[in-house]
């Protein structure tokens, strides 16, 4: 058997290929197209554990323009390439968005009409935007707060729509965000961890009360791989969290002990689409995938650390 793993030099499918390789019987395929959100060397570095394993191999590709021919007779698609991050999906960077995360999305989809195999799209929290109620289950309405968010709303959309028309085994996973070892430069863990260990400021936007249901990479690998192999899931989603909430002040005071000296941090105002609070209820996820995130939070950041 097959799986297909889109976005497999980023931070989380780096990890879900290893994953699959170490722990499954089956090949994977890796299909990646190193755009240039942020260094495509370090998503290249990503894959120096994968490269050179027998079972694994890896397609250059821009899913908005090929690999049609991938999925057929894949078992799996494990759907995580995507245009991400809040602060740049405004003004003209919307065109990138739109086009890697629905029309990469459509196009998959297209690929995948009258196939056999299932698909796990990875969604995030951010459809939610400001929500209504904490913890926020998924059935919550979505009112995503930044274009990123509404093009990931978009594309869950289309999964949905793609399995009621026709028949597509389908999935989403919503991540509430995920940090560990590779996590993207741009993510706040990272510039964090960076600063303090150059000496530098670290530039904290806001006040450090929002709050966050943090989730260590193992544990959002994890559910996404039950999502992919419960038989009976249906066409659902499922809220991916850590299983607690921090602000991100806690997380500066838990670095500050890790790195063992004292954080320099400088405020700057809040960016816009940031939410103030996220929070998951996992109920369908224990549920249905039997899956509970596992990692605390100090250990995660110890590991990314």
């Amino acid at each position: 058997m097959t799986v297909v793993i889109t976005g497999v030099a980023g931070f989380i499918g780096s990890h879900l290929a290893r994953r699959l390789l170490d722990t499954t019987a089956e090949d994977v395929i890796g299909v990646d197209c190193f755009t240039d959100y942020y260094d495509p060397a370090l998503k290249r570095s990503n894959l120096g554990g994968l490269v050179g394993d027998p079972r694994f191999r890896f397609e250059s590709l821009d899913l908005a323009r090929d690999g049609a021919d991938l999925v057929a007779g894949a078992s799996c698609v494990y759907h995580l390439a995507g245009q991400p991050g809040v602060r740049m999906s405004w003004g003209a960077g919307f065109a990138d968005y739109v086009r890697n995360n629905i029309v990469a999305t459509q196009r998959l989809l297209e690929a995948m009409r009258g196939a056999p195999g299932r698909i796990v799209f990875a969604s995030s929290s951010s459809v939610y935007g400001d929500a209504d109620r904490y913890p926020t289950p998924e059935d919550s309405i979505p009112r995503p707060s930044s274009p990123y968010g509404v093009t990931k709303l978009c594309s869950e959309q289309l999964v949905m729509a793609y399995a009621r028309s026709f028949g597509l085994d389908a999935r989403c996973v919503r991540y509430f965000t995920v940090y560990g070892p590779r996590q993207r430069p741009d993510m706040a863990f990272s510039r964090f961890i960076a600063a303090a260990r150059r000496g530098e400021p670290i530039e904290l936007y806001g006040d450090g009360e929002q709050s966050r249901d943090f989730t260590y990479v193992s544990d959002a690998v994890d559910a996404t791989i039950r999502a992919g192999t419960v038989p009976d899931a249906g066409a659902r989603i499922f809220n991916v969290g850590g299983g607690s909430r921090a602000t991100v002040l806690d997380v500066l005071r838990v670095l500050g002990e890790i790195l063992g000296k004292p954080l320099d941090v400088r405020r700057l105002p809040l960016q816009a689409g940031d939410v103030r609070d996220t929070g998951a209820d996992l109920s369908r996820a224990r549920e249905i995938l039997g899956w509970r995130p596992r990692v605390a939070l100090a250990d995660g950041l110890r590991a990314q650390v």
